[in-house]
């Protein structure tokens, strides 16, 4: 009876107790970082004014033959997208271009569910970037990363509004860097990374673990429009170029140094100049044909893309220096980038609106 009283008890008395006593699990968790970063993801909601053909009131036929005008008819239209608040103070605001693309309205709701009518500050297509401005207290900014410092295999999350349902975080890996010629934009240095992207995302934020902000969701690899882990984010480091002039102007002024180039023969780093302008900075610093362009500003250049892309992102009137090959010897020359007139290129991938 005693020793019965005695095994109930010890099947009843707390674990910690028992010698040996397995320690608790670690919790493996990044809801730390999602709680700082979260307040600074805002959906972004746009309504936009279409012009479309109304129904024919007659045969199409007759319609042609006797050159009777088309009605066109005035539709409204609505989209969402994600965003990212980059200045608290200012009410400043990261977005894609293409998320705010031709909107007559364009409002902003926080993680808070305070919603503001939002200002177009300026856009850039070939980036595809966009700087909204909302009026309000008490925000929250996500602290602003360095994506150059990125390697391939380091962890990311993802926050959006995918698909309108609200604030969403995912998260991946850094599959691939630099990634350019996949015709969704201009100007492309594209972060990819196998976090979840689908539509809604483009304007949101891809942070590391530390809670910085290296990129903006844009586009996915997708033939059904669903994510299958391939997405792209433009980095932070092109993104805050253009908000700078954004901001400044209202638009951004290109830069060129008035040189064409190819990528060097033997698949050798770096792009060979085809010809020099005449009275281009790049002829006033002595560039020539058969140079090859190495690095800008001590970023390695290993494509003619990524040359094109880095000067692109610049403004005019700024000095680089710029290193190159001439023959076997290694020169460097200083420069001031001139006025360029600006290109956008085609859409290509699925955009994450």
């Amino acid at each position: 009876m005693i020793l019965g009283l005695v095994f109930l008890l010890l099947l009843l008395w707390p674990a910690p107790l028992f010698a040996g006593a397995l320690p608790p699990a670690q919790k493996a968790s990044v809801a730390p970082v999602v709680r700082a970063v979260t307040p600074g993801v805002v959906n972004i909601a746009t309504k936009r004014i279409e012009s479309v053909e109304a129904p024919a009131p007659v045969d199409p036929v007759l319609q042609e033959f006797f050159d009777i005008p088309t009605t066109r008819l005035k539709r409204e239209t609505t989209s969402a997208g994600s965003g990212v608040i980059v200045d608290a103070e200012r009410g400043l605001i990261l977005t894609n271009e293409h998320v705010v693309r031709g909107a007559s309205v364009i409002e902003v709701t926080t993680k808070d569910d305070r919603r503001f009518r939002a200002q177009l500050v300026g856009q850039d297509k070939a980036t595809d970037v966009a700087v909204l401005r909302i009026r309000a207290d008490n925000l929250s900014a996500v602290p602003i990363g360095d994506s150059r410092a990125l390697e391939v295999g380091d962890f990311v999350l993802a926050v959006g509004n995918p698909f309108g349902l609200g604030q969403t975080v995912t998260s991946g890996i850094v599959s691939a860097m630099g990634r350019s010629g996949l015709g969704i934009e201009g100007y492309e240095d594209f972060i990819q990374t196998d976090a979840s992207i689908n539509p809604g995302n483009s304007g949101g934020a891809l942070v590391t673990l530390d809670g910085r902000l290296v990129g903006l969701n844009t586009a996915i690899f997708s033939k059904s429009g669903a994510s299958h882990g391939i997405g792209f984010a433009i980095p932070i480091d092109m993104a805050r170029r253009i908000m700078a002039q954004l901001v400044e102007s209202g638009e951004v002024r290109r830069g060129q140094i008035g040189v064409s180039v190819r990528p060097p023969a033997g698949n050798r780093p770096g792009a060979e100049i085809v010809s020099v302008e005449p009275a281009s900075p790049a002829a006033g610093a002595g560039l020539a044909k058969g140079d090859v362009i190495t690095a800008v500003d001590g970023r390695p250049i290993a494509t003619p893309a990524q040359l094109r892309t880095l000067l692109g992102v610049m403004r005019a009137g700024d000095e680089i220096d710029l290193r190159f090959r001439r023959g076997d010897a290694a020169m460097q020359a200083r420069l001031r980038i001139e006025a360029a007139r600006q290109r956008a290129a085609e859409t290509g991938l699925t955009r994450m609106r």
